[in-house]
């Protein structure tokens, strides 16, 4: 497995490279995103380590790039703030995962194998499998675009995620627990509310403008996706 690093801070990205390399990853290291992203032209690359902080352009930007060139190719955000509003841009710029510094390298290693099996359990993109729908609403996995009714919806990344997930649940209660496992692939943190912001979020792209809401709140439980 190839991971590719990206650290200006050479004290980091060596503890990192000496403790992935002793799980068997080969590890490539870059010290800025511009670099990066023409590594990342050349080489195919399993997962994706960055730091936020970065010369030239920041990882917030550099993710976005990589995901519209490579949506497939998962994400892990480093970082020494954790504030909700960062961790939430850094979700809609197409992270994965969130991990803030310092932290147990154990961690980090489970999370590399956590977006690694969500990246080889992940369906097949078939003729069958690649559109959900529900009502009039409809998705399509292989473009990500979204309509309901005939008016296209323009979701970020994590919210498209949070739809399909919430879709192929319908008329299922869903908890914040299973909601965060499943789409953020990371513990869930009971003194956050990301959930709910993005819940928020998306009820104003997909339920504002429809008098038929689809996304409801079940106090106590969780949400779920129904007419």
């Amino acid at each position: 497995m190839k991971v590719l690093i990206i650290e200006d801070n050479a004290r980091v990205s060596a503890l990192l490279k000496r403790g992935l390399e002793s799980q068997g990853y080969q590890i490539y290291i870059s010290e800025d995103a511009e670099d990066a992203l023409v590594m990342i032209k050349r080489i195919s690359f399993d997962v994706i380590i960055t730091d936020i902080m970065l010369p030239r352009m920041n990882g917030i930007e550099l993710s976005k790039i990589v995901k519209q060139n490579h949506p497939d190719l998962p994400i892990i955000m480093l970082t020494a703030l954790g504030t909700i509003d960062e961790k939430i841009e850094g979700f809609d710029a197409g992270a994965d995962d969130y991990m803030v510094k310092p932290f147990e390298i154990r961690e980090l290693y489970a999370r590399i194998k956590a977006v690694l099996l969500r990246k080889s359990s992940s369906p097949e993109k078939s003729e069958q499998s690649h559109i959900l729908a529900y009502h009039n609403l409809n998705i399509n996995k292989n473009t990500n675009r979204v309509f309901r009714d005939d008016k296209e919806i323009n979701l970020t990344p994590k919210e498209f995620r949070l739809l399909v997930f919430l879709m192929s649940n319908a008329e299922r209660v869903l908890s914040r627990e299973e909601i965060a496992e499943n789409v953020w692939g990371n513990h869930f943190d009971t003194g956050t509310n990301y959930i709910d912001v993005y819940i928020a979020y998306l009820r104003k792209k997909i339920d504002k403008d429809f008098e038929e809401k689809l996304i409801h709140t079940k106090p106590g439980m969780g949400f779920i996706f129904k007419l």
